[in-house]
């Protein structure tokens, strides 16, 4: 799947802020695994942010 380089931008420095990955393991993972390390993140952030 292609998508817009703009979106693929986010998920890497999404993924490299919080996990601290290099940029070329963030690319070398499938469009399906960077988008569920995405999701989890953001669980993650959400379960940090209402305190539980």
């Amino acid at each position: 799947m292609t998508y817009a380089s703009p979106r693929l931008y986010e998920e890497i420095a999404y993924v490299a802020y919080h996990f601290h990955w290099a940029r070329e393991d963030i690319l070398d993972l499938s469009h399906r695994e960077r988008r569920q390390w995405v999701r989890e993140i953001a669980r993650i952030n959400t379960r940090v942010n209402e305190g539980g």
